[in-house]
């Protein structure tokens, strides 16, 4: 077993490559898993990860670029003389190929697609046509087809012949098309080896099989994964027309890309992006995007403290309350934001079901609202004694809950339906509404109280 080095996996590459070895370079990348590996290329500067890249043989930085995310990997190969990122592009596969270059800046990546070779580049600007997360921008260009006018012996024959240029195909199935190359049948692998030679594909092939159009969305595809045990299933587009294949285990990656972008827009990163190897400038333009347009939310939740400031002099205990009814709230508003997002990914509702969603959130914002009152006003009881204090923030909490889960329900909905991103723009909506409610309803419960001479 080879000694592992002692420092870090970043600094032993920048070791390796002011070496140029780059055959021990190569192993060394070998052995790193695709997290150590997106490590040690955040860690590295721009200099020594293009003298990495361009010490490696294309094929083998092709590799590296596709274990990392397509946001990194293309800011490895903008850093690279075009040449050299062209070579890279023409080995890479054809769909993640299509993720890196959909990052680059629309300069570079005419500028690599021009230095690729002709056929490389016709697919890659083909894939590019396509929205990122439809069946067309998941597929896949590399598959088996061949015309229904062959034989058995025929296509092992092009197999044999072309075995090391199909040995990076991910092969379960022979598919086959028309003269027009429309997809008329499938062929499993298995069927095509143990059948006569002389048997014509048509005689094996499972005609009409299961296809999906180019436009298909995720939500389409993983419905049809849910459906099928497939490994993967054929593209075609409006003409039936075999373009490519999407395969299971790209649509899982493109679901989980999805939820991890929406998580980070829903926390305030617009752009749904962001690593910390990014510029300055434009890290700090995806977060003040958001803090900015928050800052005078904030001041008008926090206006309405200002119109109760006498009765908030005068009970100076409920001052401890107010940010325990608004957070409390806020977090029942939170999970009902969540509960309508994810619904709205996976198609369950539409912005036009924004009645039956605020319903159901009302039958859980009551429940919850009485029980955290409860809690919360016994607590108000235990310190201070005050049986109307405990009433007011009791009460206060209870209504929030209920106001923040109803209207933490629909808010997507209606973000949806003016065509605004529900994961960036529900939470300060979400969180002004309910320290607006919260701080009203405090400290107007407690001015009637004041009035009354309860406290």
């Amino acid at each position: 077993m080879p000694d592992l080095p002692k420092n870090e996996s970043w600094e032993h590459i920048e070791e390796l490559v002011a070496r140029e070895d780059s055959t021990a370079l190569t192993g060394y990348l070998a052995t790193l898993s695709p997290s150590d590996l997106a490590r040690a290329m955040s860690r590295m500067s721009d200099e020594h990860r293009s003298a990495m890249l361009t010490l490696l043989d294309p094929e083998d930085a092709a590799d590296l670029i596709e274990e990392l995310h397509e946001v990194q990997g293309a800011d490895l190969i903008e850093d690279l003389p075009v040449e050299h990122a062209a070579a890279i592009m023409d080995e890479m596969d054809s769909d993640i190929r299509a993720d890196v270059l959909n990052e680059l800046d629309r300069s570079d990546l005419e500028a690599i697609l021009l230095e690729m070779t002709p056929e490389e580049a016709k697919d890659a600007r083909a894939l590019l046509v396509y929205p990122p997360d439809t069946a067309g921008g998941l597929m896949i260009t590399e598959y088996l087809a061949y015309s229904d006018k062959l034989r058995i012996h025929d296509v092992l024959n092009d197999l044999r012949e072309n075995a090391e240029t199909y040995s990076d195909y991910g092969v379960q199935y022979v598919y086959v098309v028309s003269e027009k190359g429309n997809l008329v049948g499938v062929v499993r692998l298995r069927d095509l080896v143990l059948s006569p030679g002389s048997t014509p594909l048509s005689k094996i092939e499972i005609p009409n099989p299961i296809s999906v159009s180019v436009d298909a969305t995720l939500p389409e595809l993983e419905q049809v994964f849910d459906r099928h045990a497939f490994f993967g299933v054929p593209v075609v587009d409006n003409f039936g027309k075999l373009v490519g294949v999407v395969e299971r285990a790209d649509v899982e990656e493109a679901h989980g890309e999805v939820a991890e972008k929406t998580f980070l827009r829903f926390g305030g990163i617009v752009g749904g992006d962001e690593l910390r190897n990014m510029p300055l400038r434009s890290r700090t333009i995806r977060r003040l995007a958001f803090l900015t347009p928050n800052i005078f939310l904030n001041m008008i939740a926090a206006s309405v403290i200002a119109v109760y400031e006498s009765t908030l002099t005068r009970v100076i205990a409920l001052a401890v309350f107010l940010p325990i009814i608004s957070d409390m709230s806020g977090c029942a508003g939170s999970q009902a934001v969540a509960v309508s997002i994810r619904e709205l990914s996976l198609g369950l509702i539409k912005p036009r079901d924004f009645i039956r969603v605020w319903w159901k959130e009302v039958q859980v914002g009551v429940v919850n609202g009485i029980m955290l009152g409860i809690l919360v006003g016994i607590v108000a009881y235990v310190w201070k004694g005050e049986p109307y204090l405990a009433l007011v923030v009791a009460g206060a909490l209870s209504v929030n809950t209920l106001i923040a889960a109803s209207m933490g329900g629909i808010i997507p909905l209606v973000l949806k339906a003016l065509k605004l991103d529900p994961a960036l723009a529900a939470a300060p909506i979400l969180t002004t509404i309910t320290d607006m409610c919260g701080f009203f309803l405090s400290l107007s419960l407690a001015a009637i109280a004041l009035e009354a001479g309860k406290l």
